[in-house]
């Protein structure tokens, strides 16, 4: 390994070991820094984000889930940022304060408009290239960036790992337990089901996240915080698009349809990665081996054991930090030897 793929892959095991995901790891509790969100125009939106760590750092961009939002990141943001990272955490689309600038721009949340946003959130803010990592809708966002602009990426983590799909593959019929598992996106689906989310969407948010993460038991003060980002006034638009979208039920914008159609190729993911899975992820995710051969360069899989679920959240220990997570950004060849003890956590697709 020559020193320019040592030094990307360092700096993909360090991101993606020490972060454990969807939020959580180390415990800096410097949550008032983690709320002081900007804003900037980006493309179609003007996106609300927190900007923390030295300005000169290597950007590091987390990309949150559904139903979650930028608070996945409030332990994990300050610990990076701590590290020497200049980390950024934007609201996705129809979360937050992120707001669209134009009343008639349609509010659509196919994939590729998701990734193109973040493109130019890193524009609008000058990097060049940045580290993601993200779960869920930010999972599969990041894989997007990392394949139709990989000169963009310097490294990837993903939990759940290869989450590029097509909407050909969405009109293919499934086993039934795996359909059932996904009720929710043809409840969002149904023309009369999918009108009902706006009176309960919080009801609804809090649900997956039980489903999604069986054992996480996180306090109302917790959701609360989360659920004031659901209140977007786009939220329920953006959700119900992106669902019908994989189905083949909206078409999307026509400017997105060449990435939609090189994305359909299930293009290979060339950068340095690390995927991440959670034993006791409740949402519906794939087996690592089906997507093993999708990523081409420098690669690493972590399976996290125990009772963490789809959203890694806060409580892993934060020993975690001080004795493993700064040897491993010193040398790589360490991650194959720790050995952890998680708590409960938990994330959905």
């Amino acid at each position: 390994m020559n020193r320019l793929s040592l030094i990307r892959y360092t700096s993909a095991v360090a991101l993606g070991l020490s972060t454990l995901w969807s939020a959580a790891v180390c415990a800096a509790e410097d949550a008032g820094a983690f709320d002081k969100i900007q804003q900037i125009r980006a493309g179609d939106l003007n996106i609300g984000y927190v900007d923390i760590g030295p300005r000169d750092g290597q950007p590091v961009i987390l990309l949150h889930g559904w139903p979650y939002d930028i608070q996945s990141y409030a332990q994990v943001a300050p610990a990076l940022a701590q590290k020497g990272y200049r980390v950024i955490v934007p609201y996705l689309r129809g979360y937050g304060t992120t707001r669209f600038l134009s009343a008639s721009t349609p509010r659509n949340g196919q994939p590729s408009a998701m990734a193109a946003d973040i493109v130019h959130l890193m524009d609008a803010l000058n990097i060049r290239q940045a580290d993601l990592a993200g779960f869920d809708w930010g999972a599969r966002t990041a894989d997007i960036v990392a394949a139709l602009w990989p000169q963009r990426v310097k490294s990837l983590v993903s939990v759940s790992g290869y989450l590029i799909s097509s909407q050909q593959i969405g009109e293919k019929p499934l086993p039934p337990q795996a359909e059932l598992s996904w009720w929710y996106q043809f409840y969002f689906c149904h023309p009369a089901w999918g009108g009902r989310l706006p009176a309960k969407h919080h009801d609804f948010a809090k649900f997956i996240w039980h489903q999604a993460s069986p054992q996480w038991q996180f306090s109302d003060a917790t959701f609360a915080k989360t659920a004031r980002a659901l209140d977007n006034p786009d939220h329920v638009a953006i959700t119900i698009s992106n669902y019908r979208w994989r189905l083949g039920l909206e078409k999307g914008e026509a400017k997105y349809a060449g990435y939609e159609q090189r994305l359909a190729a299930l293009s290979p993911i060339t950068v340095p990665t690390i995927t991440l899975e959670g034993a006791n992820n409740g949402a519906p995710h794939p087996a690592p081996a089906s997507y093993r051969a999708k990523f081409t360069g420098k690669y690493e899989h972590r399976d996290l054991p125990g009772a963490v679920g789809h959203n890694r959240r806060r409580r892993i220990r934060r020993r975690l930090c001080r004795r493993w997570w700064t040897p491993i950004v010193c040398n790589p060849r360490l991650a194959g030897g720790a050995t952890l003890r998680y708590r409960q956590h938990g994330l959905c697709l």
